[in-house]
């Protein structure tokens, strides 16, 4: 297993730690819904390390990226970044990723911790022939993601940048706990508003301790991964591995907003092609009107027990106290308010 820079910080804090995606992570400190409670109404601070970071530097990186992502990287300007995904040559995903333009020719491409190296490959197939600069600094750096209604006021006085002034997916390079040349992005993966704070690994500890003291006065407490799962299934936001992977169609996963086929990209024909027939199945957000909780693979099926699709993430929801999940459902039972039902056990 492999350490972030803070491993032994959660350790000492009495985390509940992990093996995820090859690093051992906290799961939880105090308990996923005393944390999640934390994210919904004060703020909290999460390691979120493990995620890949790749530079794609020069002249030709615009060309690289629009190959192979989804989205149309064109309309990205210095300080902006964009959500998409890298389509495969089969009508599956490779990954989900974040863009960031950090200069005229210089993005930052932050990718999904299991799917470094797969991403790593998969993007250094198509840059033979294009020729970008390409490094994989995943390695090397931090990423901290500061969640909740109080994250601006309680960071305000971290930088000298008005945080209040960035707005949702734009992000600033600036000072930061005492830190020069940090990216603080308006970004996340709860839902509850904050940043995301990407820095060098010998600069976390300071930038993490001075969170915790900055954010006392507010509630904030650190957070751990299983409520990080319960605050994006609130969402509805697809977690790789789960709810799209290798073999789910983007289109099928609700993905066509970020799908752009005014560019040329890997499986753009396909996609396109895809796009003017009806949809077999499509993935909802379901809650559940009686007792239990949806787990991945199960069932979900018809009033009369016909199989029409699968459950593929679920929890108790925190906030909602009842059961909730995602799912591929026939399309024809995908409407909001359709009626299905969860084969539990």
């Amino acid at each position: 297993m492999k350490n972030t820079a803070l491993t032994k910080t959660h350790e000492a804090l009495g985390a509940k730690m992990v093996p995820f995606a090859g690093y051992l992570m906290p799961v939880s400190y105090e308990g996923v819904n005393v944390e999640h409670e934390t994210v919904r109404k004060a703020v909290g601070v999460f390691d979120v390390s493990h995620m890949g970071e790749f530079l794609v530097e020069g002249p030709n990186a615009l060309a690289l990226i629009q190959k192979v992502t989804s989205n149309d990287a064109s309309k990205l300007t210095v300080g902006k970044a964009q959500y998409s995904y890298f389509p495969n040559e089969s009508g599956g995903i490779v990954d989900d990723l974040i863009v960031y333009r950090v200069k005229e020719e210089v993005y930052l491409l932050v990718v999904n911790a299991s799917n470094i190296q797969k991403d790593w490959d998969h993007i250094s197939r198509y840059n033979e022939s294009i020729g970008a600069k390409l490094r994989n600094i995943s390695e090397n750096y931090s990423l901290l993601a500061i969640q909740g209604p109080k994250a601006v006021e309680s960071m305000q006085s971290l930088t000298s940048v008005d945080l209040s002034a960035i707005k949702f997916y734009n992000f600033v390079v600036s000072d930061f706990a005492g830190i020069e040349h940090v990216i603080i992005s308006a970004t996340g993966y709860t839902g509850s508003g904050g940043f995301e704070i990407y820095c060098k690994n010998e600069e976390a500890k300071q930038i993490w301790d001075s969170v915790l003291e900055a954010g006392a006065a507010y509630g904030i407490k650190p957070i751990g991964l299983a409520a990080r799962d319960t605050l994006r299934l609130e969402m509805g936001y697809c977690l790789y591995g789960n709810d799209i992977n290798d073999e789910t169609s983007p289109l099928e996963a609700g993905l066509g907003w970020i799908t752009k086929f005014s560019k040329d990209f890997v499986n753009s024909d396909a996609l396109a092609k895809e796009k003017e027939r009806p949809l077999k199945r499509k993935l909802i957000a379901f809650e559940l009107q009686e007792r239990g909780i949806p787990r991945q693979d199960y069932e979900i099926v018809d009033g009369i027990g016909n199989k029409i699709g699968y459950v593929t993430s679920g929890t108790m929801s925190p906030s909602l106290n009842k059961g909730i999940g995602l799912g591929y459902v026939e399309s024809t039972f995908s409407d909001p308010g359709s009626e299905i039902h969860i084969q539990i056990r």
